[in-house]
């Protein structure tokens, strides 16, 4: 948009997009094609060193995604994104790049369960290990984990299923001083409620399936760069190493830095990620995203009101142990809250469930508006047992370092009306424990 200054509401609907580049389609077209015309060979020579950008073929990019890269880009401040597959390929994509050759990862220790599992088990066989933080509030123990060959520090900007705040500036204050960029997956908080850009993280990554896309009808990921990070030669070498596959029209290899001074870290993605292992978002999955981003802004601050009757309402119940969110009168994350999150920490929560697994078992089965499945960020209100589904596949000793008991219970709050769904849990909770 030719106004940068434009407000978040205005560009969730218009940014990346011009009419008159699109057939003066009003919604952006779904391009559903593998491949784009060349026109002739001094062009194809264009498309292939970067001189131009246009579409080339759908697994390095297509114009539907596009749009929503650019749109994301602008939400957040940035300088690039990058659509993939799945929020898995966004997270697996930035952590294999950062440790390329090898290196560590300085992690909070509650995170979504994928993503932690990855960490633990699965990234060590590529020789990127993990370093996790037991104190997750305390920047001096990020910062006493960094050494010579740590790539990043990993954090969530709202954590799942814990629903923890972290001071974000102090994090990166550490992370800078020892010359690492800070990853934050802002998957729960979106960019309309937090910008991680703006309080010192170099990338974010979302699952696009979640709270962007909103309707629970498509997988997709995002890596979006802030641009300007000082990527050393020492500890990322793989930024200053040229490559035949960027090269200038001449036919010199180039390094990342030089093919994309602003963007290096997703144009790495794009060229060597994307082109080799191909985790593609397709151009209507990409449709489905835009269509969700475009009133993202409503959905929130709704289900984010019902978030805070949902919170009050079950700290009330004898059959509820604890309720972990900001909006919670005990919680500890009050005043980070307050301060990165004015318009609200999301609306995912967990409570823990005071009965038996077989209370459990009837309170499930007793739900009548409630879904029992493991998405969140829906426009349905969903609930789901995360010891027992999303972070099943940790070992228990991790769990209790993520700090999940046994009877955590989340619930991502969709656009119901609240009397509804507290209705709903009275009346699972009356046959669980009659």
């Amino acid at each position: 948009m030719a106004n940068q200054d434009y407000h978040f509401d205005t560009k969730r609907i218009h940014a990346g997009y011009s009419s008159e580049d699109h057939f003066n389609a009003v919604n952006t077209p779904i391009y559903q094609t593998a491949a784009f015309d060349l026109a002739d060979i001094d062009r194809a020579r264009r498309l292939w060193t970067g001189a131009e950008s246009a579409g080339l073929y759908t697994r390095v990019g297509n114009p539907t995604v596009t749009v929503l890269e650019q749109r994301i880009t602008e939400l957040d401040g940035g300088s690039a994104a990058i659509g993939l597959a799945s929020g898995m390929a966004a997270i697996s994509y930035t952590v294999l790049l950062l440790g390329e050759g090898g290196g560590n990862i300085v992690s909070a220790s509650s995170l979504y369960g994928a993503a932690q599992e990855s960490l633990t088990h699965f990234f060590p066989k590529f020789g990127i290990t993990t370093r996790f933080v037991k104190n997750r509030n305390d920047a001096t123990e990020y910062e006493s984990l960094i050494d010579e060959n740590t790539k990043a520090i990993y954090i969530e900007s709202i954590s799942n299923p814990n629903i923890e705040v972290y001071d974000f500036e102090a994090i990166a204050e550490v992370a800078h001083k020892h010359g690492i960029p800070v990853v934050v997956d802002n998957t729960i908080a979106t960019p309309y409620l937090f910008r991680p850009f703006e309080h010192g993280a170099d990338l974010i990554v979302y699952s696009a399936t979640k709270g962007i896309a909103g309707h629970g009808n498509t997988i997709a990921g995002l890596v979006v760069e802030k641009g300007g990070f000082e990527y050393s030669k020492e500890r990322f070498p793989q930024f200053h190493t040229k490559s035949y596959k960027m090269r200038d029209l001449q036919g010199n290899p180039r390094t990342p830095l030089e093919f994309a001074p602003d963007s290096p870290f997703v144009a790495s993605l794009r060229i060597f990620y994307l082109e080799f292992i191909g985790a593609t978002l397709g151009a209507f999955d990409a449709f489905l995203v835009l269509q969700g981003l475009s009133t993202l802004s409503e959905r929130l601050e709704k289900q984010v009101a019902t978030t805070k009757k949902l919170v009050e309402y079950l700290e009330n119940k004898k059959e509820v142990e604890w309720v972990r969110h900001p909006f919670a009168k005990d919680s500890a994350y009050k005043e980070l809250a307050d301060k990165y999150f004015p318009n609200g920490a999301g609306a995912v929560f967990s409570f823990g469930f005071g009965g038996t697994r077989d209370q459990f078992k009837k309170f499930i089965t007793s739900l009548e508006v409630l879904s029992y499945h493991v998405n969140i960020g829906d426009v349905r209100t969903l609930i789901a047992n995360p010891p027992e589904t999303t972070h099943t596949e940790l070992e228990p000793h991790i769990q209790e370092l993520a700090d999940i008991p046994s009877n955590l219970v989340r619930i991502s709050v969709g656009l119901e009306n609240a009397d509804d769904l507290i209705a709903d849990f009275e009346q699972a909770f009356e046959k669980a424990f009659s």
